[in-house]
C-alpha cells in the first residue's frame, strides 16, 4: 500500500462541482491513520481524522453552518467524499519531534514551526527525505480562526475562465480559496466589535489537528497550489465541542504551546481516479443495446450519456445515470427505429467531459456503430 493515498486533489476540489466521490467504507480506519477531506455539497463540512489511542482513527466531519463536529459511522448518509487524502496504519512512519530544540513556538507561525521540524529531523538523521510529511499535533491558542467549506461547488466560474470570461466570473476568482469560506474565532473571550465578520465560537483552545506538509505546493495535491502554501491542518477541539480548517496563517491566529508534534514522511503517493467507459454497444430487433460502465476507482455521481446517430447531434438522445459506483456496470435498452441504409451510432458517455478523468482515458468513453438498416 502506498504511504499517501489521494482522492482527487485541491485543485479539483476548487475547481467546484466535483461528481468524484470515495465511500468511507474505501478508508481503513485501523491504526494512526492520517488524513484530510471535505464532504459533499449536500451537507458540507471539513473532515478531520482524530486518533483513538494507536488502534483506531476516527472521521469527524466538521458542520458549516456552526462549527459542530460529528463522528461519521457508514451509513449515516454523508459517508461519500469528492476530495479526501489519507494514509494506512502510519504508526511505522511516525517521528515525534523534540519540542526543547525546536524552542519557544510562543506567538510564532505554525507553517515555519513545522517547517523547523522537518529540516531539524532530516539534520540530525532521524527523518527521512519526502514529497510529503504527515503532520500530527496537539495545540494551544492564544486565538485561532477556523473555516468550514460552507460550498463545494466555489469554482464552476474558475473552470470557465479557461474558455471565457464574465464579470461575476472575474470576481469570483480574484477571491483566495478562504475568503470564499466559512470563518469562526475561538478565543478566551468574545470581541468587542459588534461589526466582527468573524462569528466566535467560545473558549475551546486545546486543538488535536492532522493533516499534511508538501514541500511542492503548487501542485496542489493536498495542499492549496500557491508558493508557499506547504500546511493544510484539520482539527477538533479536544473537548470534541468545534471543528475545521485551521486558518493558521491568519493574522489573528496567535500560538500559545505545542504539546506534542509528530512528523511522518510519506514517500510514495498513490493517485484515485474516475474512468468511465461503454463497454458493448450492439443493435438488434430494432433497439440499441448499450452498458456503461465505472472501470475507476472513485463513485460517480449525475453521469450523462448521449446516443448519436448519424452525427446528427441536434437531435440526440440523452440518458442521466444518478450514481455509478467504482467496478460497476448499468444495462440500457433503447428502442430505436432506423431508416433504411447505412447509419453510425455514436455512444458517449460524459459528452460534456464534467467528470474529472486522467488524461489519455476518455477514449473508452465512446463507441461507434456501423449498421445497415433493411
Amino acid at each position: 500500500m502506498s504511504d499517501l493515498t489521494i482522492a482527487n486533489t485541491v485543485c479539483d476540489l476548487i475547481l467546484g462541482d466535483v461528481r468524484e466521490h470515495l465511500p468511507l467504507e474505501k478508508i481503513p480506519l485501523e491504526g494512526d491513520v492520517l488524513g484530510l477531506g471535505t464532504t459533499t455539497s449536500v451537507d458540507n463540512g471539513e473532515l478531520t481524522f482524530l486518533r483513538n489511542g494507536d488502534e483506531q482513527s476516527s472521521i469527524w466531519r466538521c458542520v458549516a453552518h456552526d462549527g459542530s463536529i460529528v463522528r461519521l459511522t457508514p451509513g449515516d448518509g454523508s459517508g461519500h467524499f469528492p476530495y479526501v487524502c489519507f494514509t494506512g496504519d502510519a504508526r511505522a512512519l511516525r517521528r515525534p519531534v523534540d519540542l526543547e530544540i525546536l524552542g519557544d513556538p510562543e506567538g510564532r507561525p505554525l507553517q515555519g514551526l513545522v517547517e523547523d521540524a522537518i529540516a531539524q529531523g532530516q539534520r540530525l538523521g532521524t527523518l527521512e527525505a519526502a514529497p510529503i510529511y504527515g503532520v500530527r499535533l496537539i495545540a494551544h491558542w492564544h486565538e485561532l480562526v477556523i473555516t468550514v467549506a460552507s460550498k463545494l461547488c466555489m469554482g464552476q466560474q474558475r473552470r470557465n475562465l479557461g474558455i471565457a470570461s464574465s464579470e461575476a466570473g472575474t470576481t469570483v476568482a480574484g477571491l483566495s480559496l478562504y475568503d470564499m469560506l466559512q470563518h469562526y474565532r475561538l478565543a478566551p473571550q468574545p470581541g468587542v466589535d459588534a461589526n466582527d465578520p468573524i462569528r466566535y465560537l467560545g473558549r475551546s483552545m486545546q486543538w488535536d489537528c492532522c493533516g499534511f506538509f508538501d514541500t511542492e505546493p503548487e501542485l496542489g495535491r493536498v495542499t492549496v497550489p500557491q508558493e508557499g502554501a506547504h500546511l493544510h491542518l484539520h482539527g477538533c477541539s479536544t473537548d470534541l465541542a468545534y471543528g475545521g480548517h485551521l486558518h493558521h496563517e491568519h493574522p489573528s491566529t496567535r500560538l500559545s504551546r505545542l504539546e506534542s508534534l509528530w512528523i511522518y514522511p510519506l514517500r510514495s503517493i498513490k493517485a484515485l481516479a474516475s474512468d468511465l467507459a461503454i463497454e458493448s454497444l450492439v443493435y438488434r430487433a430494432g433497439a440499441l443495446h448499450f452498458r456503461v460502465s465505472n472501470i475507476g476507482s472513485m463513485d460517480v455521481s449525475d453521469v450523462g450519456v448521449a446516443v448519436v446517430i448519424d452525427d446528427r447531434y441536434s437531435n440526440h438522445r440523452y440518458v442521466r445515470i444518478p450514481w455509478l459506483k467504482a467496478g460497476e456496470s448499468e444495462d440500457f435498452t433503447m428502442p430505436l427505429s432506423l431508416p433504411k441504409g447505412d447509419h453510425r451510432i455514436s455512444v458517449i458517455a460524459d459528452p460534456e467531459q464534467l467528470v474529472i478523468e486522467v488524461e489519455g482515458r476518455r477514449a473508452n468513453n465512446r463507441m461507434d456503430l456501423d449498421v445497415v438498416s433493411a
